[in-house]
This record gives C-alpha cells, sequence and structure tokens, in this order.
C-alpha cells in the first residue's frame, strides 16, 4: 500500500509539473525552468513504467480469464506461454521501476569539469598525468561527447602538471564522476635507465560544471591578476599581459588561465572553473553534514591511497574500489572504459538497493 501511495503521490506531481511547464511566465526564470525540466524527465519515466506495468498486469489477468473459458488443451497451453512471457516483462519493469525509484544524483545531466594533476613522483606522474587527460578525451569521443581543453600546464619532459578538460554530454556526470581519486601506474619511467619500474601517481577531481543560476559570484569577492602567459604559443604568448588569474577571496580558491590569446576568453574560462569548484565545495559541505565519515575525493594524492592502479609490464588495470581487474590497460588508455564504468555504476545500484550511502 505504501508503495502505491507513493506511486499516486509521483503521479501528482508530474502532473503539477506538466502543468507549471506550460505557464509562459516559468521561462523569465531560467533556474526555475531547468529544475522543472530536470523533475519532469525523472517523473516522465517514474511515470511511463508505473503504465507498462499496469497495462502488462491487466493483459495477464485478462489472459487468466480466459484460460477459464478455453475449449483446448492447446489453447490453454498457448494462454500459459502467453502469461510467462507477460510475468517475464512484469518482473523486468518492476526492477527497471525500483531502480527510477532510487534517489538520483543531484547533479545527472550536468556537463563535466575534470581536473588532472601529477602528484607523488616527480615527472613521471606528470606524463602518467597526461596519460590521463588523453584517455578521457578519447572516451569523451567515443561516447560521442564534446570536449574543451579549459587549460594545460605542460611539464619539462612534455607531461602535464595541471590539465583541465570540460566534457559536455548528458550522461557525462554518470560515467565520469567514480573517476574522481588518486591513480597510481606502476611501469619504467622514460627518464630511468636501469629499467627499474617505479611507482608514481597523478589526481583525478570530477566536477560539475556549474551554471550562472547554479552559483552566483559576487563580483566584489573576486580579486582578478592578469600577467604575461609562459610557455610555448604563437602570437600574443609572452608579449601581452593575456593570462588571468582569479581569486575567491571568501573561499580562498585560486584559478588560473593562460592558453588562450585573449585575457576575455582566459577569463570566461577562469569564472567557469571557479563556479564548478565552489559547486562542488558547497556540496561536499552538504555531504559532511550528513556523513562524518565521508573521504575526500583526491586525499593527498599518496600512492597508498589510489582507487586505481595501472600496470604496464602486465597490461593490468585494478580498481580497487570494486576489486575489478582486467588485462586491457592498453584498450582502457585508448577510450576503452566502458567496462569498468560498467561495473562501477552496477556496484553503485547495488550498493543503493542495500540502502548503503554512496
Amino acid at each position: 500500500m505504501e508503495f502505491i501511495e507513493k506511486l499516486d503521490t509521483l503521479r501528482t506531481e508530474y502532473d503539477a509539473v506538466v502543468e507549471e511547464l506550460a505557464d509562459p511566465s516559468v521561462y523569465s526564470d531560467q533556474k526555475r525552468f531547468k529544475e522543472l525540466s530536470r523533475r519532469h524527465k525523472e517523473l516522465e519515466a517514474i511515470v511511463n513504467c508505473a503504465t507498462d506495468i499496469k497495462s502488462v498486469e491487466g493483459d495477464i489477468a485478462s489472459a487468466n480469464e480466459l484460460i477459464e473459458m478455453a475449449d483446448s488443451d492447446d489453447e490453454i497451453a498457448e494462454l500459459r506461454e502467453e502469461i510467462a512471457r507477460l510475468e517475464e516483462r512484469r518482473t523486468k519493469l518492476n526492477e527497471e521501476l525500483e531502480v527510477l525509484l532510487l534517489p538520483r544524483d543531484e547533479n545527472d545531466g550536468k556537463n563535466v569539469i575534470l581536473e588532472i594533476r601529477g602528484a607523488e613522483g616527480g615527472e613521471e606522474a606528470n606524463l602518467f598525468a597526461k596519460d590521463l587527460f588523453e584517455m578521457y578525451i578519447r572516451y569523451a569521443d567515443r561516447m560521442g561527447w564534446k570536449n574543451e581543453v579549459l587549460g594545460a600546464d605542460p611539464s619539462e619532459r612534455g607531461g602535464y602538471n595541471e590539465a583541465t578538460l570540460l566534457v559536455k554530454g548528458e550522461d557525462a556526470w554518470r560515467r565520469l564522476k567514480h573517476e574522481g581519486g588518486p591513480h597510481r601506474v606502476q611501469r619504467v619511467p622514460v627518464t630511468e635507465s636501469q629499467g627499474r619500474i617505479h611507482t608514481s601517481s597523478a589526481t583525478v577531481t570530477v566536477l560539475p560544471e556549474a551554471d550562472e543560476v547554479d552559483v552566483h559570484i559576487d563580483p566584489n569577492d573576486l580579486r582578478i591578476d592578469v600577467y604575461r602567459s609562459t610557455g610555448p604559443g604563437g602570437q600574443s604568448v609572452n608579449t601581452t599581459d593575456s593570462a588571468v588569474r582569479i581569486t575567491h577571496i571568501p573561499s580562498g580558491l585560486v584559478v588560473a588561465m593562460q592558453d588562450e590569446k585573449s585575457q576575455i576568453q582566459n577569463r570566461a574560462k577562469a569564472l567557469q572553473v571557479l563556479r564548478a569548484r565552489l559547486l562542488k565545495m558547497e556540496q561536499d559541505k552538504q555531504e559532511e553534514a550528513m556523513s562524518s565519515a565521508r573521504r575526500s575525493q583526491v586525499g593527498g594524492g599518496g600512492r597508498s591511497e589510489k582507487i586505481r592502479t595501472y600496470n604496464f609490464k602486465e597490461n593490468r588495470i585494478t580498481d580497487h574500489r570494486i576489486g575489478l581487474t582486467i588485462y586491457k590497460l592498453d584498450r582502457v588508455l585508448f577510450g576503452e572504459l566502458d567496462e569498468i564504468s560498467d561495473a562501477l555504476l552496477l556496484d553503485e545500484r547495488a550498493r543503493q538497493l542495500g540502502g548503503e550511502d554512496d
């Protein structure tokens, strides 16, 4: 009865959302319109699934009635076969509805900003950071997502001290959110002449892209510095004050951008990353209020805090959170992350169904 009441409540909410979306005045409030559109999509999937279940149950009832009136064993056998098929369909729909009723991640549907940094291991860590950066670009291409390099700070030997990537896709957050944390690599560094395997690490921070309606930034809270870009580049680089550093005074967050030739473009990208960091900071505060045991996404970047290990000699990749090991490292680095991503999503769903905190 409680389950039925919950569905009735959601149907009522769905009708109210549809009615509000039909009101032209809602378009003047972009934040409200965005919230309603997202909720409409969630509720529509639930309502449609519940409607399909009701329809299948009606067909099962009708088939059972026909069995009572059947004239032959062949007709009864055929109806029972149809009932078995319908019951299997009902089971699958009930499982689908159970998943749809799970609490939704508030960032689902958002674009993603990935910040990748070399951590422990010196220049080898920076080279590995570049490997991860390129892996995510290839994965985005395979998934049909758009991607944009927001910034990259090259290291001495061609790696990245830090790189920032924007990934745009409806499913991007759901599939990339589990990438956050320290990634450990085991391989012979290009800087090693003895052929010994070294261990180093890079960190990945996953941020939901924040719109201006999600995060309001008071211009008075910003200190904006401009300076001359450094590093390789074309015309204007190293010759004009196009690089921008923005400091958010209340939080102490600092974002610097210098990849674009235009100061205006660098400022826009810096604000984009700052909004994402502020949104994630606020969400982290809310989560910590609910769970004091929550661990930091990046940690200290140490080798022992890894979420995943990439062993080049054995062509092995291991995700330590779910105990998954596959011997396809070369393919994963080429962007074939699906097997790992699917396993992490299944684990998340199982823990939610079991009542565990994410």
